[in-house]
């Protein structure tokens, strides 16, 4: 499990001197963070003790999908995933509209919603081209990285 206290003093570090990417490692964990453009930040934790591949038959590493089962409604689906821990939001105030919604139409530079970081609002563009079939969270909802936020019917 991710320290949260860890992982601000590692952002308050990275913002204090200008660093764009930290690596860190103890014998338990590894953690990378990156930080791009607009000061959105993005965190990699990788367990170094579990780093072996799962025995066959074994579920899933937790926060990630199982691939969608043949003939199910997601066949051809793309999902937006978050692309960092924090709070889902599907409007930017409380008083306006969504960003996007299921059957709204969204392109590359759509913005979708916005998921909030340790204060700073993130803006999460979809990506993709197409119509959005499905949204996976609701608005307020905690985020997990990976997590798919959207599904989208590809143009």
């Amino acid at each position: 499990m991710i320290d949260i206290d860890r992982l601000r003093q590692l952002v308050d570090l990275m913002v204090e001197h200008d660093l764009t990417e930290v690596d860190v490692s103890d014998e338990d964990q590894s953690i990378t963070i990156k930080r791009g453009a607009g000061g959105a930040f993005q965190v990699f934790p990788q367990t170094q003790a579990h780093a072996a591949q799962p025995a066959s038959g074994a579920p899933a590493a937790q926060g990630q999908d199982a691939p969608p089962a043949k003939g199910s409604a997601d066949d051809g689906l793309v999902p937006i995933e978050s692309p960092m821990v924090g709070t889902f939001y599907s409007a930017p105030d409380p008083d306006s509209p969504e960003f996007a919604s299921a059957g709204s139409s969204v392109t590359a530079d759509s913005v979708v919603c916005l998921v909030e970081a340790m204060k700073v609002f993130n803006e999460i563009k979809a990506e993709v081209a197409g119509t959005i079939e499905r949204v996976c969270v609701k608005n307020g909802d905690a985020v997990e990285f990976g997590q798919p936020l959207f599904m989208v019917r590809p143009a």
